[in-house]
């Protein structure tokens, strides 16, 4: 992706099968400052023409229309760039294969158009975007699964990297975090790189995607409670 500066705008192109929802998106995009819409469309084969004519830093895309056969075709194509995901309900299932399938963010319809020029601009940067409410939702997946297997929540973190883990994914800070479970920033922060370490990540919204996509769990070593 190229470096965003008031000469190289973030350069989005926007995929949507619903016509009219499509077109005001588009107007409204096109009017931010920092952003340039590079093309439209209905499909993902008008998606990957549009990627294969001109550079382009983030897909914002239906739900529905992002599968692993168009995300390895723009991939195949070259298109470096990330994929932002917007979603009408909180779907668990389709929600944790989104982020499976590589989508740097998950924006529902039914937040503000505001939240949505943050969400890209961060998504642009490099960071990544779940709303509140999709987290709560793959956060309560991930929990359920685990109490149906006791021997394998027995195995993945201890209980203060838990309540630490928890409190990322509320979006808290150390400080509040140690507030809540009644340990110093300092020892949060401890934690917190136990963390980053058991994920094999290096930020904290790294380790969020890690913990909504399951992985986490599965590089997660035995360990003692």
């Amino acid at each position: 992706m190229h470096e965003h500066t008031a000469e190289k705008p973030i350069r989005l192109v926007l995929m949507d099968g619903q016509v009219l929802l499509r077109a005001s998106l588009a107007r409204f995009l096109a009017a931010q400052p920092g952003f340039e819409l590079a093309g439209e469309c209905a499909t993902a084969d008008e998606a990957l023409q549009i990627l294969s004519g001109s550079p382009v830093d983030i897909v914002l895309s239906d739900l529905d229309l992002v599968t692993q056969s168009f995300i390895c075709a723009a991939r195949s194509a070259g298109y470096t760039g990330r994929f932002l995901i917007v979603a009408g309900a909180a779907d668990a299932q389709e929600l944790s294969a989104a982020i499976k399938l590589g989508a740097s963010g998950i924006f529902l319809k039914t937040e503000a158009l505001d939240r949505l020029v943050q969400a890209i601009t961060l998504v642009a940067s490099g960071a990544v975007w779940f709303d509140q409410k999709v987290i709560q939702v793959l956060a309560d997946r991930l929990t359920d699964s685990r109490q149906l297997d006791y021997r394998m929540s027995r195995s993945l973190l201890t209980d203060r990297e838990e309540k630490v883990l928890l409190g990322i994914l509320g979006g808290l800070t150390n400080r509040k975090i140690g507030e809540n479970i009644g340990a110093s920033e300092g020892t949060v922060k401890g934690v917190v790189q136990q963390l980053f370490r058991k994920a094999r990540v290096r930020k904290r919204g790294q380790l969020v995607r890690a913990a909504l996509e399951g992985s986490l769990l599965a590089v997660t070593p035995q360990v003692s409670r």
